[in-house]
């Protein structure tokens, strides 16, 4: 009885106060954001904001920014790409895979991040500890956050020293939950993961890996070909030049290079 009424309560309120989606809207096809995975909690925000004044559904599907610029290079129908690098938009525009100019969003930044120890106060000496056997980054061959990771570590003369050590993770969020979860003692990892709330329940000190220490990650985004008449997709991309999206760029760690 109380789930029956339950139920007809929830369908008078969705009546009453849900505004009914256009028939329009249902018809549209979702705009696909190919995104770099350190913007899962920026991105997801942004999308949120967005959709309050727009009826446009995007939808975003996260990874590592080589994967993702491979899927593209081979016809993946993906109408805005969002990079952990701007390299990889570059290389799309030299193929002739882009309708946009390439937007810089935002500066990456690295980290050192542990459950188990405070990186905060400990910094690069964090890698000396007895205790840090195992040590998350992502995986350098195709995601931007693990080649800074491997330039910082050889630029302080750490990565033949811990290179054994080394845990890769297909992309930066894996390698932030392998730190997360134990799987890994400590990590180097994309500022904007440190500062998502899920990490924060485990531990809210970091230690800001010095930017002189690695080639910077200026991130970028970039209306595909697929994507270049699409009219919500370049809706989208207009929104991300917007100052609600800076702010909330900048709410998660994100400075914002010149363009």
């Amino acid at each position: 009885m109380k789930s029956s009424l339950l139920v007809l309560f929830l369908s008078l309120w969705i009546t009453l106060f849900v505004p009914p989606i256009s028939s329009q809207a249902q018809k549209e096809k979702p705009v696909l954001v190919a995104a770099a995975s350190d913007l899962k909690f920026a991105l997801d925000s942004i999308i949120t904001v967005f959709s309050e004044t727009n009826q446009v559904i995007i939808r975003p599907i996260y990874g590592s920014s080589g994967k993702l610029y491979e899927q593209i290079s081979n016809q993946a129908p993906f109408h805005i790409f969002m990079s952990a690098d701007d390299q990889y938009p570059k290389l799309l525009a030299g193929k002739g895979l882009t309708g946009s100019e390439i937007y810089l969003y935002g500066l990456g930044r690295l980290v050192i991040w542990s459950r188990k120890m405070d990186a905060g106060s400990l910094g690069m000496g964090i890698f000396k500890q007895s205790g840090i056997k195992k040590i998350a980054i992502a995986n350098p061959d195709h995601a931007p956050y693990g080649k800074r990771a491997v330039e910082t570590l050889k630029y302080h003369d750490l990565y033949e020293k811990l290179s054994s050590r080394l845990v890769l993770g297909e992309n930066i969020s894996q390698a932030a939950q392998f730190v997360s979860t134990g799987a890994a003692d400590a990590g180097i990892i994309a500022l904007s993961l440190a500062m998502a709330p899920n990490m924060k329940r485990y531990q809210t000190s970091y230690f800001l890996i010095p930017e002189e220490s690695h080639q910077p990650l200026n991130q970028g985004a970039v209306l595909t070909s697929f994507g270049a008449e699409n009219k919500a997709a370049a809706s989208f991309m207009a929104f991300l030049k917007t100052d609600a999206a800076r702010n909330i760029f900048q709410c998660f760690g994100f400075n914002q290079p010149e363009n």
